[in-house]
């Protein structure tokens, strides 16, 4: 047994010694597609919306050795992606703020993050590869039931907000508890946007959060009631709106970025798994930085692909030769993937 275990140990390393070689071989295309990851749960056991702390420890193996680098949502809306050549940004999103995505801990006479916790992993990691880069948009629930409000740890909900933003990540807006705003009339969506964003503000004066993620993956009647106004004496303004799946999202550079349906890749092992496996097979689906943030470097052929409203600043290169086609995969919002209401067994 001891034999066997070595064995794989030496074989998973060997595969991530030849994913990362291949990474860096890869040639600018920066209209490629980008993986935005949604996770749910951190926990046990492993679930179809639960992911155990060892498998995403594994995921951030996995995305490291095959090149990839945190960016932030923010970043990737304002098209700022400094990362170094050859190297593919990747997003990390986490909803409904259950317990294992944050949580304290006491040990040793102090009170510590939980090192089994999604920010616990995240730190470690940074600490042993910090050129991954740092990023994660948290969708917070502040009025959800337990145990998703806000991490459920009452006594240091603001502590944790507060840390989210001082160490880089961004908290998103997820709605007040989880309403499936399709249901809903106008008065009512802009009150569960703008009540969050007060919650949230308690806590962190001043925050703003930029980006909403869909409850149920669900829009309202009319998708600028969550984009900007008020309610409740709290004006809200979101730059994108993101749906619950969708598969990978096009290019912020590409005429084809949508940010108002902004889609997401399910952090589940099959669906992971197959993403994955699908940039490996077509590496000229995948957006591939040119280790340069003022330039744009897309293929030739491609050129007409590019959005027209690019800051004046951005210098536009062209490379050949064409990276090879591949079939375009877009899931629509799975309506199996839509997650349950107030009582916060939310998805």
């Amino acid at each position: 047994m001891k034999l066997l275990l070595v064995l794989s140990l030496i074989l998973t390393a060997a595969l991530l010694v030849v994913s990362f070689a291949g990474a860096a071989e890869l040639a600018p295309n920066e209209l490629g597609r980008v993986m935005i990851l949604e996770y749910h749960k951190i926990d046990y056991p492993e679930e179809r919306w639960t992911r155990t702390p060892e498998n995403f420890r594994r995921d951030l193996e996995t995305l490291y050795a095959k090149g990839y680098r945190l960016i932030n949502l923010g970043d990737l809306l304002d098209r700022r992606i400094a990362l170094p050549a050859g190297t593919t940004p990747v997003v990390l999103t986490f909803d409904d703020s259950s317990p294992g995505q944050f949580r304290y801990i006491e040990a040793n006479g102090s009170v510590q993050i939980d090192p089994k916790s999604a920010v616990g992993i995240l730190e470690a990691f940074i600490a042993e590869k910090p050129d991954f880069g740092r990023g994660g948009t948290f969708y917070v629930l502040p009025g959800a039931s337990k145990p998703n409000r806000l991490f459920n740890q009452p006594e240091f909900e603001g502590r944790k907000l507060q840390y989210l933003v001082s160490h880089g990540y961004e908290i998103g807006n997820h709605t007040l508890w989880h309403a499936n705003l399709a249901k809903y009339p106008e008065a009512t969506v802009r009150a569960q946007v703008a009540e969050a964003q007060v919650w949230i503000q308690r806590h962190v004066p001043d925050y703003r959060t930029r980006t909403l993620a869909l409850p149920h993956g669900a829009y309202p009647a009319d998708v600028s009631w969550v984009l900007r106004g008020s309610a409740k004496g709290m004006s809200y303004s979101h730059d994108a709106v993101l749906m619950v799946a969708g598969g990978a999202a096009p290019s912020p550079f590409s005429r084809t970025f949508d940010p108002v349906r902004l889609p997401r890749i399910q952090a589940v092992e099959q669906e992971l798994a197959y993403w994955l496996n699908y940039f490996d097979k077509n590496p000229g689906e995948r957006f591939v930085s040119d280790g340069d943030a003022n330039a744009v470097t897309v293929p030739t052929a491609r050129r007409d692909r590019l959005r027209d409203e690019l800051p004046h600043s951005l210098r536009v290169v062209e490379r050949g030769p064409e990276p090879p086609e591949s079939p375009v995969v877009t899931l629509t919002q799975d309506s199996s993937a839509r997650g349950a209401g107030r009582a916060g067994r939310a998805r």
